[in-house]
């Protein structure tokens, strides 16, 4: 059972019965009568995941507020305005009466719960909830008296509104949700409404009598909110989890009659498990997984228990892959305890029912208000992830395939098909555990996802041959190949995606074992299972930093002048140079591969890359869809990789290169001098990169991947451009190719500057050209948007431009080799697709 996914059907660790956690665990002394309980002590205070999750909710909704304040201050202060038009037809008198209770209730409400808690003996949740108000009255008489009048105006003196006489935050108010949210009222709705109801009124008395604004009142309960979460998660709460011999009362009830339990060790504190050997048990209860009947005396259950404050744990992943990804994510992110048990024993029973083994579940119970139990019988045996690699035989791995069919066939999905939910029994018999995120009545991608998952756990452990040859034997080729398609990284757990790290080329291993026993499945394209990628969130993140820099520097054009002095004869030269380089890629690709390709072809290919551009970074899209021509063309997957990876290493060479040679070239134009010695600039950009690149390779995980691309770049890029070198044709084309490609956007940028009456000299143009085409390179953005017009912008002004000249002339050079060639790129890319050719 893992507490991160809110109780998870049970784990077992395989130790010996009776030489563990000597060192660690010591029996609970039991009285007179009662059943021996061996367990650790358990803490008194315990942090709960919910305390944080609020906290950090908290805090978003107020840094919310400040930026709804900041951006949108007119939308606020129109809400207040209706409000107080509204109030202002209110009877007096009513409002009277409403301001007297508010003002008497909103103090002694909280005073008369807290006098409650203490005659229930509950002084120190008390005294948290008073240590947070204390915390919250001060910090709000902070920033009323010191922070707003030393530094008036900006976000904090926003959320005032009608006066200067108004706070941001309302020491009333803001003490009393901090002490509600650390007392805890949830579950007594009496006092919960009394409470806020006074607050409500209070509030109302605020907005009426305008000394308050609808904003500060938000930030005034976001804040008490989040210090008085924020206090009991770092205090801690009273340890609610009920103990080992509440379990064996709670098991009593079910007529279960325990003899001694023990507290197995979990891999972290969020699983609770128990061996429990029962002295008597009804007789409607079987007994003997196997079928043969055990005595009375040595029947044996593992019982899980499923704490309330543990079903939180894990909440921000669930949600984000929820959010993230279309189907995989489990349907229901947040489970209550009463959900999580029904959804584990329904999948234990669902299971048994389907021929499958899984320890059979003999009861599950309440314990107390705060746990349930699950009591399944034990099977004595190891886990799939404790047993070495050189004892997984093949009849068990085929009996493990044997159970994920029975599965299927009756449409199960189990969704965590890691070698921790596989028991093995001292027979060698395989079971399946771990059922909390199950889901009955699957769909076939569900299904598809558990055979991809187990295809990744089994080849982790055994190789991708063995484990596509022992699956294929149960399931068949056409299942097999039917997880083709889902054989990507955002399919598979979070556990096996860490193991992956060690791995990165297995899932490709196992898509091409099971290409050959299925070639026809390599067709079929992968199922898109993410709504977005983490890069698209950098992607937003960047453009909107672009936006912030570049929107500026717009507003300083005037675009009628701008268009009525430009001189346009340049900007069609510019279009010519910018169509240049079209032709000018299709020869750098057509030189790195020995098969011979259509000229005709290979350029539109190089103009449908303009349009997947635009949906992805610069460094990442064309070469995608470079590769798929390729393909397509009767290139092998492998060699067709290693052809475009050879271009993109000779373009990268050549850019280096070119670089460092005009570089020193502009650097001595500008010392005037005849040597060739570089500019104090270059060195110190030179000598700090190099800095940089030495402390990053200290960093091992750097160091790794450097290692992994440098590898994966000589094995396969490099027999490829010896191949290349033996065709002089090749070398010429490639090459002449790539320079070229250069040449036709430093003429298009020359161009756009002339158009608008600027002049640099041509070798400044070329360094500013090539670094700002690194820097777009390197930017997550689809083409490098942003980056490299803030990059061509800064460096043409630095270089001696107007920054009117260097942005317009920025404004034409992209629209001309970035946007404009967008719907052509769309309709060459549509017109390869339906001949097959992408």
């Amino acid at each position: 059972m893992t507490g991160a996914d809110g109780g998870g059907a049970l784990t077992r660790a395989h130790e010996d019965e009776h030489d563990h956690g000597q060192d660690t665990v010591r029996p609970v002394q039991a009285a007179p009568g009662a059943v021996p309980v061996d367990e650790p002590p358990s803490p008194d205070r315990i942090r709960r995941p919910s305390d944080a999750i609020r906290f950090a909710a908290s805090v978003a909704g107020l840094l919310a507020v400040m930026l709804l304040v900041s951006f949108a201050p007119q939308a606020t202060h129109g809400l207040q305005t209706d409000i107080t038009q509204g109030t202002a037809h209110a009877p007096r008198p009513l409002l009277t009466l409403a301001t007297l209770v508010s003002s008497f209730g909103v103090l002694a409400v909280p005073v008369a719960f807290a006098v409650e808690r203490l005659f229930r003996k509950e002084g120190t949740r008390v005294a948290i909830a008073l240590l947070a108000a204390v915390i919250t009255f001060t910090l709000t008489v902070l920033l009323d008296d010191m922070v707003i009048s030393s530094a008036p105006g900006g976000v904090l003196d926003s959320l005032i509104w009608g006066g200067t006489d108004t706070a941001p935050v309302h020491t009333d108010i803001a003490p009393v949700i901090a002490f509600i949210s650390a007392v805890g009222m949830a579950g007594r709705k009496r006092w919960m409404a009394v409470t806020w109801t006074m607050i409500g009124l209070a509030a109302l008395t605020g907005l009426t009598a305008g000394y308050a604004s609808v904003a500060a009142l938000a930030a005034t309960f976001f804040l008490g909110h989040a210090i008085g979460h924020g206090t009991l998660y770092a205090v801690g709460t009273p340890n609610p989890r009920p103990s080992g011999r509440a379990v064996v009362t709670a098991l009593e009830r079910l007529g279960l009659r325990t003899a001694q339990a023990r507290r197995l060790p979990g891999e972290d504190d969020e699983t609770r498990r128990y061996r429990v050997r029962i002295a008597h048990a009804p007789e409607a209860v079987p007994t003997g997984t196997s079928g043969t009947a055990l005595p009375r005396g040595e029947w044996q259950l593992e019982v899980g228990v499923l704490d309330r404050d543990l079903q939180t744990a894990g909440l921000l992943y669930r949600l984000w892959r929820a959010v993230r990804l279309r189907e995989p994510a489990q349907r229901r992110p947040v489970r209550s305890l009463r959900r999580s048990l029904e959804q584990e024993s329904l999948m234990a029973y669902a299971i048994d029912a389907a021929g499958a083994r899984t320890p059979r579940l003999v009861g599950t119970c309440e314990v107390g208000t705060e746990a349930a139990l699950m009591a399944y019988e034990y099977v004595p045996g190891p886990r799939l992830d404790e047993i070495p690699d050189e004892d997984l035989t093949d009849a068990l791995l085929t009996d493990i395939w044997e159970q994920l069919r029975r599965l299927q066939s009756a449409r199960l999905a189990h969704r965590r098909l890691e070698g921790g939910a596989i028991l093995v029994s001292d027979e060698g018999r395989a079971y399946l555990t771990d059922l909390g995120t199950g889901e009955i009545a699957a769909g076939d991608l569900a299904l598809r996802l558990d055979l991809a998952q187990l295809l990744t756990t089994l080849a982790l452990r055994v190789g991708p041959e063995r484990a596509v040859r022992t699956a294929v034997g149960v399931l068949g080729e056409q299942a097999l190949a039917a997880a083709v398609p889902l054989l990507q990284r955002a399919a598979l757990s979070r556990r096996t995606r860490t193991a992956l790290r060690h791995d990165r080329e297995l899932l490709t291993r196992i898509r091409e074992q099971i290409v050959q026993l299925k070639p026809e499945s390599d067709e079929a394209p992968p199922v898109r299972l993410e709504r977005f990628r983490l890069r698209t969130i950098v992607s937003i993140v960047a453009l909107t930093a672009a936006a912030y820099i570049v929107v500026p520097q717009l507003s300083s054009v005037d675009p009628v002048r701008l268009v009525a002095g430009a001189e346009w004869w340049w900007a069609g030269l510019a279009l010519g140079a910018a169509a240049l380089t079209y032709l000018a890629a299709a020869f750098m690709l057509m030189g790195f591969v020995p098969e011979r390709l259509p000229l005709g072809r290979t350029v539109l290919v190089q103009l449908a890359a303009s349009f997947v551009r635009l949906v992805a970074p610069a460094a990442v899209g064309g070469v995608a869809l470079n590769t798929r021509y390729l393909q397509r063309s009767g290139v092998r997957p492998g060699p067709a990789v290693a052809s475009v990876g050879a271009s993109q290493l000779m373009g990268l060479a050549m850019h280096v290169l070119l670089l460092v040679i005009f570089g020193f070239i502009t650097g001595s134009a500008a010392n005037a001098t005849r040597d060739l010695a570089p500019s104090r600039t270059i060195v110190i950009v030179l000598l700090a990169a190099a800095v940089l690149a030495s402390i990053a390779l200290t960093i091992p995980k750097v160091r790794r991947v450097v290692a992994g691309r440098l590898k994966s770049m000589f094995s396969g890029v490099v027999p490829r451009l010896i191949d290349v070198l033996q065709s002089p044709k090749k070398i010429i084309t490639g090459v002449g190719g790539t320079l070229l490609l250069t040449a036709g956007f430093v003429l298009c940028l020359d161009a756009s500057i002339r158009a608008f009456g600027g002049s640099l000299p041509w070798t400044s143009i070329v360094v500013v050209f090539l670094t700002a085409n690194a820097l777009g390179s390197a930017a997550p953005t689809p083409g490098g948007l942003g980056a490299v017009e803030t990059a061509l912008t800064v460096a043409l002004t630095i270089s001696g431009l107007t920054a009117e000249a260097a942005t317009s002339a920025v404004l034409l050079y992209r629209l001309l080799t970035f946007w404009l060639p967008v719907l052509p790129g769309w309709a060459a890319f549509a017109y390869l697709q339906r001949k097959e050719a992408v």
